[in-house]
């Protein structure tokens, strides 16, 4: 599905996904909820893509869910169900297709990121902040639940307490406490982001594609296991990636090395 409000570009075997919207923040809209999904179930098998950048257009990341400024909000205009069904049924399906990729994925937060859209930025596999940014679980504002996965995502890279303060008071975090307690992974000078961000991104891409892949696969699902398990998984990870060329080829690239 086409939408103004994202664009979509593959360029050196980066794929980039920029919410397009300044003029509110970048708010998503379910237009752009069903053309980043489908993108990315596009996206999972594109061999034109080896690594994946989100960001946003601004001085924004984004500032979650868009809600019409006339809408009423204390209005219940759907069951139960068909409120579930919003969430399961169609927002669900970001965090799902990225479930499902095992290629890198980088949000590059350029800026503010509050609720759902601070969630988008949660699960991807790295974050880097501009020294500017914020972020915010503004859900308990507007009396909601972390409906986008920040109940999951969060308390895996802060510690449960620290998720339950920041969700509970929804106060803004700032991008070097963000660092501090391990939310993002590097922060940078406003104007160099993006610069530092793709070179990241780039040495990913040019990197052993299929290597780096069944380590993401590895990583996620040793996290779910007990350790037998995950050493089984290993084992035979281990043996499928040894005959690939890509293996081969940074093995013998190690050797070249060694011998200069």
């Amino acid at each position: 599905m086409a939408t103004e409000n994202v664009i979509f570009k593959k360029e050196d075997g980066i794929g980039t996904i920029l919410f397009n919207c300044p003029q509110r923040k970048n708010a998503f809209d379910m237009d752009m909820v069903d053309a980043i999904a489908d993108t990315l179930v596009a996206w999972r098998n594109d061999p034109e893509v080896r690594v994946i950048v989100v960001t946003g257009e601004g001085d924004a990341f984004c500032s979650g869910y868009y809600f019409a400024p006339t809408r009423d909000l204390t209005a219940v205009e759907e069951t139960a169900y068909d409120q579930k069904m919003h969430l399961w049924g169609r927002i669900h399906r970001v965090p799902f297709a990225l479930e499902d990729i095992d290629k890198p994925v980088i949000a590059a937060m350029n800026g503010v990121a509050v609720g759902a859209g601070l969630d988008i930025a949660l699960m991807c596999d790295l974050r880097f902040a501009s020294e500017t940014a914020r972020f915010a679980e503004g859900y308990i504002k507007v009396g909601f639940l972390p409906g986008d996965g920040g109940g999951y995502y969060l308390p895996k890279l802060v510690g449960v307490s620290k998720a339950l303060e920041m969700l509970w008071t929804g106060d803004f975090v700032y991008a070097p406490e963000a660092l501090q307690i391990g939310m993002v992974n590097k922060v940078f000078p406003a104007d160099k982001l993006m610069e530092e961000t793709y070179r990241f991104a780039k040495r990913l891409a040019d990197g052993p594609t299929k290597v780096i892949q069944l380590m993401k696969r590895a990583v996620q699902q040793s996290a779910r296991v007990d350790m037998k398990t995950a050493m089984d998984l290993i084992s035979s990870h281990m043996a499928v990636i040894r005959s690939t060329d890509d293996s081969k080829n940074a093995m013998r690239a190690s050797q070249n090395r060694g011998k200069k």
